[in-house]
């Protein structure tokens, strides 16, 4: 039922009493972007007034920003890695925030090959479940009915250990479907899952994803929505069902549930509340999965989705192309911004095209503060600007003040500023800062990648053989996705060559090199598939640097790139491909032991 006009809000018409209470917070945040900032720093910084870090840079009883800007340096993880450290071995003193730290949010950025843990308090919980209340009171004012309906979200957890000191240490995500905010959640029309907790909250991949899918092919007709965290997820999803539903199929039909699944949690919830023969659907769905072409396979099997929410910007927008070829070309929504440093903003208009997304920094999540970045020389300033003093048109790096105890702490994205909603930035995220390679979370870095061709090259010494060049490709036309090296080898004896094999473990041990989210993107969640080594002709790589010079590069300048995704000159290297390799084990992980 839609509210009073009295009550609409700039952005729109609300569609119910409590979207138009959610719009006026938005709008009265944004307006006085400014004053909510201060406020924000002032209440971190009294708070934490008698925290070890803070007593370190002589703060005093100060609040105010200029003297926390005189005083408090910029800093990077490794900076507060030791007290982050001392938390972690069982420290309780208040060493970063006077708060109890809760848990650690493992961050899917790594630092000497290891997730970053980023401390947070109980508080946090609800500053993250404020942002998620805001989301579909936007989204209803461009997506009319969605409480005619459900969404089928494929939600996962992922594996958590414990700190020496006892504390978990988990992905963001996980916090959250783990919490009472989410388990408990109250009833809400707009936004009702077709996966059971039951599913979403199993560890076991496959039990998660066979269930959560079984639900919503078996609630088609009530499917409005469907998402998953990232692209990459909910292109994931599709390809199980690709291998998957002939199984699917026969516990539609038979009104069973497969053996396969184990949880009991699942099965009771399945047998009591969703599983009963449905012939018609069964074969509906053998009709539809036995086409040849999937062409479109989102819309046939879910006719009634209205749009796909999932993150399509930055590194994801690489998945864009084949999320529209199964949907039909459905609008992509991208609706918040969040890192397990903090939760940022939101969307203000969801339904834009990928490449116009915005999102809206709420001031008050925490207190931001801007690096102007040079997107030419890749430099960065050191000056810093307030939220509300930069500029439309320029890339800025991100820095963060929390109120679970990081205090100026760059986070690392590099946004750039596309024009304000009241006095508040909105921001297109352009990238991470020196990430070369991603797939789903992980991050690879140009010296991990180093590492790792360093580390397979041993392999190639007892044949005479070296790397004299390489580069890299995500590639992203299989699913799930994975990395692609090209090598150019000079071997000094053509008659002992490396063979195919040594080739193959040789991408083992490129990945046994990389840091622990790609392992456990490999081994545990199967949302990258196998590093595949190229090797291509010698003079391939002059080849790339004639190429490059004659489309303008300085021959006294040019560096071969780490990393390509110009089509031309991918293709170009394709072409001169002689022989490829795949890793044929999976590398080794286990969940971190912190010590």
């Amino acid at each position: 039922m839609a509210v009073d006009s009295a009550m609409s809000s700039p952005l729109g018409p609300p569609a119910c009493d409590k979207d138009a209470k959610a719009l006026r917070f938005i709008e009265e945040m944004t307006r006085n972007a400014d004053a909510v900032q201060e406020r924000v720093l002032a209440e971190i910084l009294t708070r934490n007034a008698h925290t070890e870090y803070l007593k370190r840079f002589e703060l005093g009883a100060a609040a105010d920003r200029q003297t926390f800007k005189s005083k408090i340096p910029v800093i990077s993880y490794e900076d507060v890695q030791p007290e982050i450290q001392r938390i972690a071995n069982g420290d309780r003193s208040p060493i970063l925030s006077a708060h109890p730290i809760s848990e650690f949010l493992t961050s899917s950025g790594t630092s000497a090959g290891e997730r970053k843990l980023m401390p947070t308090i109980k508080e946090e919980l609800d500053r993250r479940q404020l942002l998620y209340s805001l989301l579909m009171p936007v989204m209803n004012l461009y997506v009319p009915g969605l409480d005619k309906g459900k969404g089928l979200y494929f939600l996962f957890v992922k594996s958590e250990t414990r700190t020496p000191g006892g504390l978990l240490a988990r992905p963001v995500l996980t916090s959250y479907y783990k919490s009472d905010h989410f388990k408990t959640r109250p009833y809400d029309p707009y936004n009702v899952y077709t996966s059971p907790n039951e599913a979403i909250l199993c560890p076991d991949s496959f039990q998660s994803m066979y269930t959560q899918m079984l639900c919503g092919l078996i609630e088609r007709n009530h499917v409005l929505r469907l998402g998953a965290v990232f692209a990459s997820g909910l292109l994931r999803a599709i390809r199980f069902l690709q291998l998957h539903w002939p199984r699917l199929v026969h516990d539609i039909r038979s009104g069973t549930l497969t053996s396969q699944i184990t949880d009991p949690a699942i099965r009771e919830y399945m047998d009591n509340n969703v599983i009963k023969p449905d012939p018609k659907l069964a074969q509906f769905l053998t009709e539809e999965c036995s086409k040849e072409k999937w062409e479109g396979i989102i819309t046939r099997i879910w006719p009634n989705t209205k749009y796909l929410d999932v993150i399509v910007t930055g590194a994801m927008a690489q998945y864009i192309p084949t999320l529209n070829y199964y949907s039909g070309g459905l609008p992509l929504a991208c609706t918040m911004y969040a890192s397990s440093e903090c939760y940022f903003g939101l969307n203000l208009n969801p339904m834009c095209k990928p490449s116009k997304v915005s999102y809206t920094i709420m001031p008050n999540m925490a207190y931001f503060e801007f690096l102007l970045h040079d997107p030419i020389s890749g430099s960065t300033s050191s000056k810093l600007v307030d939220l509300v003093d930069v500029e439309v048109g320029k890339e800025y790096e991100l820095v963060i003040t929390t109120y679970a105890g990081l205090y100026r702490y760059r986070v690392g994205d590099i946004l750039r500023v596309t024009g304000f909603h009241n006095s508040a930035p909105q921001f297109h995220f352009v990238r991470r800062k020196n990430v070369l390679l991603s797939i789903d979370s992980d991050k690879t870095d140009e010296s991990e990648l180093q590492n790792g061709i360093e580390n397979a090259s041993r392999l190639l010494a007892e044949f005479n053989t070296s790397v004299v060049e390489y580069t890299s490709y995500a590639d992203t036309t299989t699913i799930p996705g994975h990395y692609v090296i090209y090598w150019e080898l000079l071997s000094k004896d053509s008659a002992n060559s490396p063979s195919h094999e040594v080739l193959n473990r040789c991408c083992l041990e490129m990945e046994e090199a990389l840091n622990s989210v790609y392992r456990q993107c490999r081994v545990a969640d199967h949302s990258i598939g196998p590093l595949e080594i190229r090797v291509v002709k010698n003079g391939t790589f002059e080849e790339l640097m004639d190429y490059a010079i004659s489309r303008g590069a300085s021959i006294n300048q040019y560096k071969v790139p780490r990393c390509v995704n110009f089509t031309p000159i991918v293709e170009l290297l394709d072409s001169r491909v002689v022989s490829v390799h795949f890793s044929q084990e999976l590398p080794h992980w286990t969940p971190e032991r912190r010590r």
